[in-house]
């Protein structure tokens, strides 16, 4: 795929959807911070059924340590694989309070630091966060950018790494949430809506479909 289609590609994305934004609920650093932790292998609509009952109770760290471990499990029972990350948040809750005076750091070594947090949810809080064009690779953003050959890699490293080199940089902050949206709701796993699909002309997928 050359330049100019990816530029047609991205420009077509952003008429579309301006001012994209994550799915998820969140009205802080910390709270993103906790429902993107949630969200791995979890829907963002089941994550934000729980927080909104989680977060009006105890939406800072100090908050989630006073609810107790067992009390926050209950909050995100819930959600696929809630020991585990129950566990994490809690731990992270510690840190945040002990290393970092309760204050999500806007730094992705210190992120990633943080139990339950890897490459990918630092991205999102480093970008939709703190505006950093950082570019978060999940599934959706995975087979999109493989589909369409806009990026092509292996595995989610080398799609990141070919995008953070082919997007420009007046795409760069939103081009993620753009990806997954496009996933998430046309370019879907089983059979993309080419029919509907707002790039079809440039896509390079073989073997397009009609819906």
């Amino acid at each position: 795929m050359n330049k100019e289609k990816r530029h047609e590609i991205l420009t077509r994305l952003r008429d579309d959807n301006p001012h994209p934004e994550t799915e998820l609920e969140y009205s802080s650093p910390f709270e993103l911070l906790v429902a993107v932790t949630l969200s791995a292998q979890a829907t963002d609509v089941g994550v934000n059924k729980a927080t909104r009952k989680l977060f009006p109770v105890a939406n800072t760290p100090q908050g989630i340590l006073d609810l107790g471990l067992e009390g926050l499990r209950d909050y995100i029972k819930t959600i696929g694989l809630f020991n585990s990350k129950a566990n994490n948040v809690y731990k992270m809750c510690e840190i945040l309070v002990n290393q970092h005076n309760s204050i999500v750091p806007e730094n992705r070594e210190a992120l990633e630091a943080l139990p339950g947090v890897g490459r990918k949810t630092a991205n999102v809080v480093l970008n939709t966060a703190f505006g950093w064009p950082t570019i978060a690779v999940d599934t959706h953003i995975f087979r999109v950018s493989n589909r369409t050959k806009f990026a092509m890699g292996k595995d989610v490293v080398a799609v990141e790494q070919k995008l953070e080199k082919v997007v420009p940089k007046e795409f760069k902050v939103d081009v993620h949430h753009w990806l997954i949206l496009h996933g998430r709701y046309t370019c879907v796993a089983r059979k993309p809506k080419c029919g509907s699909c707002i790039i079809e002309d440039l896509c390079e997928f073989k073997e397009k479909t009609e819906g």
